[in-house]
């Protein structure tokens, strides 16, 4: 394990902005630092953990919608 303790949003934002990061990524990267997280592969700052965790729950929120809206189109609805 590393002794060094990684900001899990920094790992993934680098020097962007959180909404210049593509939701694809964010997911990318941050099941990659959790499952090394977990693993005991890293350690992370805990409380920036817990309160990154929005930039994790932001890319899920818009990629549910944008299912949803396929799967209402793909069904004959209106989203």
């Amino acid at each position: 394990m590393a002794d060094k303790e990684l900001n899990f949003a920094r790992e993934i934002m680098g020097e962007r902005r959180y909404s210049e990061v593509p939701d694809e990524e964010v997911l990318r990267e941050a099941e990659r630092l959790l499952h090394e997280w977990m693993s005991g592969e890293v350690r992370m700052e805990r409380p920036k953990l817990y309160d990154h965790y929005a930039l994790l729950l932001l890319a899920l929120t818009r990629r549910t919608r944008e299912l949803e809206a396929r799967v209402a189109a793909l069904e004959g609805r209106t989203p």
